[in-house]
């Protein structure tokens, strides 16, 4: 599974000109899920995105989480994180889980994320979004996680 993450001062994401979620200062996260991946992978991104540290702290050195800070979380599922881009000039879509199972578990991060964040909102898998975002730094991380991980713990 693969997070691409923005540290960012706002952001929100809209379907068909209608605000589905948006967050002041924190993380917008764009998801791509790949065709192996399982919940254990989903646990252990969250868990990732979570306790990342990507915040100043009082000297100005990134040493504080999204749980730290306790900032907004807004994923965004994009199927296009999961192309193989490795030859020619076209994104090949193999390697992408297939649209059912990615819903699934793209909806499942959405949930865990929201029982265990106090403010996190979830773009919709399948539709075409407008994501809106005031990338803070810019500061932009990917974290790959690989099928069968699970939680630290």
């Amino acid at each position: 599974m693969i997070g691409l993450l923005q540290r960012v001062a706002h952001a929100r994401v809209e379907v068909a000109g209608e605000t589905m979620g948006a967050i002041g200062a924190g993380l917008l996260v764009l998801i791509g899920v790949e065709r192996d991946d399982d919940e254990g992978a989903g646990e252990r991104l969250l868990e990732r995105l979570l306790g990342y540290r990507v915040f100043a702290d009082a000297e100005g050195r990134m040493n504080r989480s999204l749980a730290d800070t306790g900032g907004g979380l807004l994923l965004v599922p994009q199927f296009t994180l999961a192309a193989d881009t490795r030859k020619g000039s076209r994104p090949g879509f193999s390697t992408a889980a297939a649209p059912a199972d990615a819903a699934r578990l793209f909806a499942t991060v959405c949930d865990r994320a929201q029982a265990s964040h106090p403010d996190v909102a979830c773009g919709r898998f399948g539709a075409d979004m407008q994501v809106h975002l005031c990338n803070d730094g810019p500061v932009t991380f990917t974290l790959r996680v690989a099928p069968g991980s699970r939680p630290a713990g």
